[in-house]
């Protein structure tokens, strides 16, 4: 297979029908680091006559594929990734800029999603028995799968967010396309080899590499396509999501945050809390350098603190290690694009034009050894004196971009909280276990963490609320989006109606 052959129809691995390739680069140095397919409208349709096929065909097709079957190949699938850790780790670090560290806790975390639904679908019950009333009548609610999904997955977390589709997805009985981002699809490639290999049938899995216009918006689109599943900006996925829905598609859209890191007071009592609260803003807001839709880019802090607390986080954050991801003691790698960098930028100058206090930060680091002046670096800033009204408080940045607001009252730290209109995640830092629950009950967003930031378990469900999206991923709720329900009403000893006379 040669490095432009990365779209795989029918247990094919291709070039694009148009013979079109896409550069993807290494954002560390702006140099190439792979030649992917660019797919287009053809090989869309290509891919879902594919899926089509594999779903609606005979007896031993996927969807009537035993349950038991399908688990042990989704296990199958979680051994082979461990198998490649190191390998896939390596990839997903260079390909997004993330560092190798972070690169290896992706790759158990989807091993852990393969395995979590591995076990959940193997483990439910046949069926919800509904009573009819009647010993004469068995009435029965069952799941079956929804039919040929079409996912497209994000530019920051490729494998990881690919993992939380496909894994229900074959869970389930479903066949599928994937369009990863075209910026990072190099592991998704990767995945996509390893099913085939764990004895997958063709045209069950197929990916089409190349850009969103075309590819994913027919995939959006698509007749043959039951289910269109994105992950990725607001924009896009508003304008892909109105394209499924005009063809009545199940549809499921996680589009980003501005998400709210509440700190109280009695949080930093004591120098341990204090130490904790501002190690874990820092984790909120520059993990992945700040590419993560549910990152804690708005630190929302009561104003007795917040003088010391946001002195020693712009401390801190200078002293980040900015570098190329696979380098030792790298702490914070490069944004993914030039496109992206421009747009962190943008975002900062807007910020200090409209008043906001740059506390550190705010520009291109110098060149190193780990640090190349080709790639796409850009210092952790920290803005103080920010207001609702600002564009950076307003709009997703996804960037190393953190920024301050205060609160004196408990009502009005949960007001400046729910002030988005996203409502993907947040966080609550108080000493007081009753406030920081009441205040969590009161948030408006998808997932609240107390006392931590960004933690996830493959059995809890993840969702937003408002423009953060539509539909559920992960836990039993991330299965059932890629399954309908059926009820199945069994009359064991029919009578005539006799609704008219005669």
């Amino acid at each position: 297979m040669s490095a432009s052959e990365t779209i795989h129809v029918d247990g094919v691995w291709r070039s694009a029908v148009s013979g079109a390739t896409r550069e993807i680069l290494d954002p560390a140095d702006a140099k190439t680091l792979e030649v992917v397919a660019e797919g287009g409208v053809e090989d869309a349709d290509a891919a879902v006559e594919a899926a089509r096929r594999a779903f609606d065909g005979g007896a031993g097709a996927w969807p009537r594929t035993l349950v038991a079957e399908r688990a042990a190949l989704l296990r199958r699938v979680a051994d082979l990734l461990q198998r490649d850790r190191e390998k896939i780790a390596l990839i997903e670090s260079r390909d997004t800029g993330k560092t190798l560290e972070e690169g290896r806790v992706d790759v158990d975390d989807v091993t852990n999603a393969f395995r979590y639904f591995a076990d959940l679908v193997i483990n439910e019950s046949g069926g919800r028995v509904v009573d009819a009333g009647s010993p004469d009548v068995h009435s029965v609610v069952v799941h079956e799968p929804v039919g040929v999904c079409a996912m497209i997955t994000p530019w920051n977390y490729p494998l990881l967010q690919a993992s939380w589709k496909i894994a229900p997805a074959l869970a389930a009985g479903n066949t599928f396309v994937i369009k990863p981002s075209e910026v990072t699809p190099l592991t998704t490639v990767y995945l996509v080899k390893l099913l085939v290999e764990a004895g997958l049938p063709a045209g069950v899995a197929n990916i089409v590499t190349g850009a969103g216009l075309p590819v994913g918006q027919r995939l959006a689109e698509h007749p043959d396509v039951d289910l269109f599943s994105f992950t990725g900006g607001l924009v896009s996925g508003t304008k892909a999501g109105a394209a499924a829905v005009a063809g009545a598609k199940k549809i499921a859209l996680e589009l980003g945050g501005k998400n709210p890191n509440v700190v109280f007071a009695d949080s930093c009592a004591t120098d341990e809390g204090f130490d904790t609260a501002v190690d874990q803003a820092l984790n909120a807001a520059f993990a992945h350098s700040g590419q993560v839709c549910s990152a804690g880019a708005r630190l929302i802090i009561e104003e007795s603190v917040r003088d010391r607390f946001v002195a020693e986080l712009a401390r801190r954050a200078e002293r980040i290690k900015l570098g190329r991801g696979t380098e030792e003691g790298v702490e914070c790698g490069p944004l993914v694009s030039q496109q992206q960098l421009e747009k962190v930028e943008a975002y900062v100058a807007s910020a200090l034009q409209e008043g906001a206090q740059l506390r550190c930060g705010g520009r291109r680091p110098e060149p190193s050894d780990v640090r190349p002046a080709t790639g796409y670096f850009y210092s952790p800033t920290v803005l103080d004196g920010c207001h609702r009204d600002m564009k950076v408080i307003r709009e997703e940045t996804f960037g190393p971009i953190l920024t301050v607001e205060t609160f004196t009252t408990e009502d009005e730290a949960v007001a400046l909280a729910n002030d988005t209109e996203y409502g993907l995640a947040g966080a609550v830092w108080s000493a007081d276990t009753a406030r920081a629950r009441r205040v969590a009950a009161r948030l408006r967003h998808g997932t609240i963490w107390i006392n931590d930031f960004h933690p996830y378990l493959p059995q809890a469900e993840w969702g937003g609320f408002g423009k953060s999206g539509i539909g559920r991923e992960l836990g039993p709720a991330g299965l059932d989006e890629y399954r309908e329900s059926k009820h199945v009403y069994e009359n064991l000893r029919p009578e005539p109606v006799r609704w008219f006379a005669g």
